[in-house]
């Protein structure tokens, strides 16, 4: 179960101790998630508290390090949480835990903020791994760039992730500059391999031996300089502590949260209940109605159960009802698609959805929307992100646009159709706590500013 949530303590502000590592990698696709859910999970077994951190906007990789850690994971990012509040929630964490792990995001210095700004801002050491398949020594030079890019950076080691052999190893650390720490190497584990879809891992409710692979993983980094203890880090306290208004005093929220829905940050939910919300729980999938004060339809994979969504007219009923009185519900990216006329998946597969937002989505083979983007509303700058694989036509006409964190030119469309509001934002409550309050507020509570 996860561990509860620390209080803050006004009266200790002085700054706290605790081992921490930053995992980091040179690319996408190296292996990451899986080898910081193995090292979350080799110190949870030996009875040590983890707590777990996502670098930037993410919904899969925290399920699966969730599960490895026995503990809820959220997101630190400079741009999206603010550097205030992840030296909030690292110090937090300083409190309750015995190691501290953040995953980083694509490669170390990639992206504006980069995971080597956040590793930097807070002073926490660097590891970084390397998929070593199709190298030998050319392997020294790729470590020792990443070790020296940034001179200010605390570097902890390398490791060699889906090494061949033993002799392929030899000739990796034969080939490594003196100096560098070498953490050791990782073979290729195919049946520990965490297996992904388009919009990145499988959820970790899908895997069925995730609870086998995450210990043979264990196991293995066991064998690594990786497995031990790091040293200590000092994490300040925060400067000051957010006052929330009670604007969701008594006010019932109903979130779906089944298979097709499930991309929800925990800080948002804790958010709402900050506010006075009271919050409950639905499936689309499989109950047979809702009703609430408002309605939170986050995102996921709609596209998956296509059949299923159609199927399901008690809830479809209960939705439309609620909008006739008038009552706010609010969308997000595959929940904004399944309130459409109709969706089709990525093979032609098409089903009718909700009805409630007129239009159509389909599926694209390639990614249609990426990147950090924010809504600027007359309560408040919202910060969020667009990921999807998707494209959506509607005859109604957007009030507002987000803009792009890359550029500053307009980014994801902000739709009101009566009291429905709904985009392909994932929106980071936190960011802008009363603009958040007013999503699922009576019509009057938003007021989304054309961008």
């Amino acid at each position: 179960m996860p561990m509860p949530e620390p209080k803050p303590s006004l009266s200790d502000p002085a700054p706290r101790e605790c081992p921490a590592l930053f995992l980091t990698a040179a690319a996408s696709g190296q292996g990451k998630t899986t080898l910081v859910a193995g090292l979350a999970r080799y110190h949870h077994r030996r009875g040590r508290r983890v707590r777990v951190f996502k670098t930037g906007p993410d919904f899969l990789d925290p399920m699966i390090l969730s599960r490895a850690s026995a503990a809820t994971v959220g997101p630190l990012d400079l741009w999206m949480v603010g550097a205030s509040d992840c030296r909030r929630k690292l110090w937090e964490a300083a409190g309750e835990a015995d190691l501290i792990l953040v995953e980083g995001a694509m490669g170390l210095f990639d992206g504006l903020p980069s995971g080597a700004d956040l590793a930097e801002t807070f002073g926490i050491p660097v590891a970084a791994l390397i998929d070593a398949r199709g190298m030998g020594q050319t392997f020294g030079a790729l470590a020792l760039g990443l070790a020296t890019y940034r001179p200010a950076l605390s570097f902890a080691g390398i490791l060699a992730n889906r090494v061949a052999s033993p002799r392929h190893e030899a000739m990796i650390r034969g080939g490594l500059p003196p100096g560098l720490r070498y953490l050791g190497g990782m073979p290729r584990l195919a049946e520990a391999e965490l297996p992904s879809r388009h919009l990145g891992l499988v959820q970790a409710s899908e895997i069925a031996d995730l609870e086998a692979r995450l210990d043979l993983i264990a196991e293995r980094i066991g064998d690594t300089a990786l497995a031990e203890l790091p040293a200590p880090i000092r994490f300040a306290p925060p400067a000051e502590w957010p006052v929330l208004p009670g604007r969701l005093a008594g006010r019932r929220i109903a979130i779906a949260r089944d298979a097709a829905f499930s991309f929800l940050y925990p800080d948002n939910l804790r958010l709402l209940e900050a506010l006075g919300a009271e919050l409950s729980f639905f499936s689309p999938l499989a109950d047979p109605e809702v009703s609430a004060d408002a309605i939170y339809l986050p995102g996921g994979y709609p596209e998956l159960h296509l059949h299923a969504l159609a199927a399901n007219a008690g809830v479809k009923d209960a939705l439309a009802r609620h909008l006739a009185e008038g009552r706010p519900l609010y969308a997000e990216c595959g929940g904004m698609l399944y309130l459409l006329d109709r969706l089709t998946d990525k093979s032609g597969n098409t089903a009718e959805m909700a009805g409630l937002l007129p239009g159509r989505g389909q599926l694209r083979q390639r990614l249609a929307g990426l990147g950090m983007q924010s809504l600027t509303t007359a309560d408040g700058c919202l910060r969020g992100h667009s990921f999807h694989h998707s494209t959506m036509e509607t005859t109604v006409a957007p009030v507002a646009a987000s803009i792009r964190q890359s550029d500053g030119r307009a980014g994801e469309l902000f739709y009101r159709h009566g009291s429905l509001r709904a985009s392909y934002l994932h929106l980071y409550f936190p960011s802008a706590p009363a603009a958040a309050a007013a999503l699922f507020l009576p019509d009057h509570g938003l007021s989304a500013r054309a961008s």
